[in-house]
């Protein structure tokens, strides 16, 4: 069992980041057995959504940025932190940055929404576009911490940032004790490495379920070889859920502590995205829709009186067709 990140180190976190993150909602939406679910029989359960995607900057990235933050020595971030986003993860840090009163350098890939690239810059941030994918904009950011003595913030593979994340699991089970399962959505791992950390050492026999694009299944090939893949390309619009590789302390916590990995595609995550608008006038980017994605599409099937909580963890409309109406 790994140690790396412990539910000690997510209860510190928690106490650490309190200040500066929201108690964000648990909305049951009770008993379900009709749409969103496709046509067919199938026994009913109970859905919750926690809605991260109210959390501040929106979505739950502050948690880790502020944790990580808060541990490295003043003068260290004197000059400035630094870090590698594809959008998300950037805001954390300018927020982070922002509340602390250091400079923040993010760098983004080309794809980088304008809405995003604006929010990073209000929260007092420089933003530098390098690279088609989030990998090459992250060299190009451990170049420039390396070369102007900048503190660089990994977004996924550094154990505080795992830690602040953690906190959403540790809040969920606060929230509901007797929940069965948590889905979560993937991108390089570090929320679901810190969900899962925190539920199973609460709950060890709670389930863990995470999502992937079938467009950047990152994780999911890396277990099914069962070593880090690089993938040879990114074929997803949810560019928050698209490293081409994940890093090897995630990869080992997915490994020991997640139940299991599905793929969903893009119009599945839209389609999530347009019930939730539809339905619950919630805003979710594709990526913010994933979990909710792996019930509406088939790909979880709870079984009878399950107690499931799908996390809406990011903000946006990328996924709202106009005039969407659900289904």
């Amino acid at each position: 069992m790994t140690d790396i990140v412990t539910l000690a180190d997510i209860e510190a976190a928690a106490h650490r980041i309190a200040d500066g993150v929201r108690l964000t909602p648990l909305v049951a939406i009770g008993p379900v057995k009709t749409p969103p679910l496709p046509p067919g029989p199938r026994p009913p359960f109970d859905l919750a959504l926690k809605l991260e995607c109210l959390q501040v900057t929106g979505s739950f990235k502050p948690r880790g940025a502020l944790n990580k933050l808060a541990q490295i020595e003043p003068a260290n971030v004197a000059r400035g932190v630094v870090t590698a986003s594809a959008g998300n993860h950037g805001l954390g840090v300018a927020y982070a940055a922002w509340r602390a009163g250091v400079p923040a350098r993010i760098y983004l890939p080309a794809g980088t929404p304008a809405d995003k690239q604006a929010k990073i810059a209000a929260w007092g941030a420089e933003l530098v576009v390098e690279g088609a994918v989030w990998d090459e904009a992250n060299a190009a950011a451990m170049a420039s911490a390396h070369q102007a003595g900048l503190t660089y913030i990994h977004p996924f593979a550094d154990p505080a940032v795992i830690a602040g994340q953690g906190t959403l699991g540790r809040e969920i089970l606060t929230q509901l004790p007797g929940a069965d399962t948590l889905i979560v959505a993937i991108g390089g791992g570090g929320l679901i490495a810190g969900v899962a950390i925190a539920a199973k050492a609460i709950n060890p026999g709670i389930r863990v379920v995470g999502v992937e694009p079938v467009g950047a299944p990152t994780l999911f090939e890396s277990l099914k070889a069962g070593h880090l893949v690089t993938l040879g390309r990114i074929e997803t619009a949810a560019g928050t859920l698209a490293p081409r590789r994940s890093m090897a302390i995630n990869l080992a916590i997915v490994k020991e502590s997640v139940d299991r990995i599905v793929l969903v595609s893009d119009a599945e995550m839209e389609a999530a995205a347009r019930w939730l608008w539809f339905e619950q006038s919630i805003a979710a980017e594709l990526s913010g829709a994933a979990a909710l994605a792996a019930l509406t599409a088939g790909r979880y099937v709870p079984e009878e009186n399950e107690s499931v909580v799908a996390i809406v963890c990011g903000a946006g409309t990328d996924g709202i067709a106009p005039g969407a109406r659900g289904w």
